[in-house]
């Protein structure tokens, strides 16, 4: 069974061997490109700590990590994919939440409680120019500061590969498996500027969470199914439930 990957790169990589290990075909279409952006800080803040909401956040700000000395303030991630790619770049401390944006805040607010970090601490919000939610509102909120820095943008790919129209025209495509908003729209755009918007929607439509399905019910997908959490394992197991009922 061959299974679309809509996630932008090098996600999309790490995804691809996880559903071969299962035994799925694999078909890559990334489309959303990361482009990083240029980190200013006049270094006059002390910050009490680091939250993020993507790991492309973390990948964008790499290079100045060691001029901006952040890696060793807390830094708390929306989910595990995110952590990992924190420690990676050096973050000694990392505070994990449940997986979206909400689940962060409320692991700030417990950190706040645990006395990991101050009350009125100064937080840095590395983030992405398109955001789904304003995190920093919400935080300030709560009596926080939160300094947003953007640092970086993902922009949409506008054309599918052509093995992948050939796949939808083929029906050789089984589901497709989408992790963002930002993706799922330029996914409809992509398969509406190539011609195979009905057959692309006429099969099951696999998301990370309720705010990625809506995109896809909105344009009328009518086998659309989220995960029960915001996580890939939980995605995988969607996907996997919805080609047994398909099926059966």
């Amino acid at each position: 069974m061959a299974i679309l990957v809509t996630r932008p790169h090098p996600d999309n990589e790490t995804t691809a061997v996880a559903l071969r290990a299962r035994g799925f075909d694999v078909h890559l279409a990334p489309l959303l490109k990361f482009e990083p952006v240029a980190f200013h800080d006049a270094g006059e803040i002390r910050y009490g700590a680091v939250i993020v909401t993507s790991a492309n956040a973390i990948r964008a700000i790499v290079p100045q990590l060691a001029e901006l000395k952040l890696s060793k303030l807390p830094l708390f991630a929306v989910g595990e994919h995110t952590a990992s790619a924190a420690r990676e770049a050096g973050f000694v401390e990392v505070i994990v939440a449940g997986g979206d944006a909400a689940a962060l805040r409320d692991t700030v607010l417990k950190g706040a409680r645990d006395k990991l970090l101050k009350k009125k601490s100064t937080l840095l919000y590395l983030a992405g120019a398109d955001l789904s939610r304003d995190l920093a509102s919400e935080l300030g909120a709560e009596g926080f500061d939160v300094v947003t820095q953007t640092t970086y943008r993902m922009a949409p790919v506008r054309h599918l590969p052509r093995e992948v129209c050939d796949g939808f025209a083929a029906h050789g495509i089984e589901a497709v498996l989408h992790y963002s908003r930002r993706s799922a729209r330029a996914f409809l755009d992509a398969a509406r500027s190539e011609g195979v918007e009905i057959s692309a929607l006429a099969i099951p439509q696999c998301c990370l969470s309720e705010n990625v399905a809506s995109v896809l019910r909105e344009a009328g997908a009518t086998q659309v199914t989220v995960a029960a959490s915001p996580d890939e394992n939980a995605l995988f197991e969607t996907l996997e439930r919805a080609l047994r009922t398909r099926l059966a």
